[in-house]
């Protein structure tokens, strides 16, 4: 599995850089042409990478002499500050890597007495990877998205309005290796304001994740105005969110069955409204075979908008407001699924 997960990790990175010469070796993807900036960018969005740093080689020979250099080149006109080394190394060697540590330290200290070393919390930190005789210097450590490789966990279809919440959920499944296929419910007449366009938007933020998403969307809104006539006359309006969603459920549930992806995600969380209470997750679930994966269902509304923040998101999110005019005033949080079922039985819906 791991072999599989690192080929799909590499194809990902050569659709970024190229015709640059990739190799891999003990969790290390090697890198060994120069790349433009804009590519150094683009890594950092790829699931699967922790992070990358640029380094310099030299064998084990050269190292004292390469890290002087490296020094000269980085650290130009300063004096006076604390600095920390720090070794990593596999293979068979006559040293440990503490033992390298300090004798790098002490070959600093030589050419440059007025610094001091800090172990802690050092003004500037050198690092050195030896791998048998290949030595790697770097000073930067550049933290990517993390996660598993993209599509290593298979594909998943997303309920997606473009909020907050569905958001996340989509990040979220994408960093633990699912392709996601985002559909997007247009509501039509029932949005206070154009759903559509926000949804499109949080994709194209959400595409440097996934570089081949495209948001799929569905007219809902017709939908909307007969279950609305329909639960009027049966004087239980405030099902309305339920039989809406129990809608939304079934139309991805075909999408993902067509599709061979492996459940739906939804961005709810538990309690946050009142088609979310357990009970009417319950008949939401009941709407559908297929496994539905609510990666927020334990997090309130604070610490949702903390990762979508952390994520960078929030502000594409919430820079366009959306609101369905078609909630009841006062929504059941405790549905009949009886009621529902003979609703949903009726042949003009």
């Amino acid at each position: 599995m791991k072999r599989r997960w690192e080929n799909i990790l590499i194809s990902e990175i050569r659709k970024v850089v190229g015709g640059a010469k990739l190799r891999r070796g003990r969790g290390r993807i090697w890198i060994e042409n120069e790349i433009s900036p804009e590519c150094e960018e683009r890594l950092r969005w790829i699931f699967g990478i922790q992070s990358y740093s640029k380094c310099d080689h030299c064998k084990l020979q050269e190292l004292e002499d390469r890290v002087l250099s490296f020094w000269n080149e980085r650290v130009r006109d300063r004096s006076g500050f604390s600095f920390a080394v720090k070794v990593k190394r596999s293979g068979k060697h006559d040293f440990t890597s503490q033992e390298m540590a300090a004798r790098i330290g002490g070959l600093i200290l030589d050419h440059h007495p007025d610094l001091w070393v800090d172990l802690e919390n050092p003004d500037y930190r050198i690092y050195i990877e030896i791998r048998d005789n290949d030595c790697y210097i770097f000073d930067e450590v550049i933290e990517c998205a993390g996660g598993l490789p993209p599509g290593v966990e298979g594909e998943v279809v997303a309920l997606f309005s473009g909020g907050v919440d569905s958001a996340v959920a989509t990040w979220l499944m994408m960093h633990r290796g699912c392709k996601i296929i985002p559909v997007h419910f247009d509501l039509g007449a029932f949005s206070a304001h154009d759903g559509r366009m926000r949804a499109e938007k949080v994709t194209s933020f959400l595409k440097r994740y996934q570089r081949d998403l495209e948001l799929l969307v569905i007219s809902h809104g017709d939908f909307l105005s007969d279950i609305r006539r329909i639960l009027s006359d049966a004087k239980i309006e405030n099902h309305t969110c339920l039989l809406c969603k129990r809608r939304m459920y079934r139309v991805i549930e075909e999408i993902a069955v067509r599709e061979g992806a492996k459940g739906i995600v939804t961005g709810e969380s538990l309690g946050q409204v009142a088609s979310q209470t357990l009970d009417n997750l319950f008949i939401l679930d009941h709407a559908v075979k297929i496994p539905v994966f609510r990666p927020l269902i334990g997090l309130d509304k604070n610490r949702i908008e903390a990762m979508a923040r952390a994520i960078g998101v929030y502000d594409v999110c919430t820079s366009m407001k959306d609101e369905c005019l078609a909630t009841p005033d006062k929504p059941t949080t405790k549905g009949n699924l009886q009621k529902i079922l003979e609703v949903e039985s009726n042949k003009d819906i």
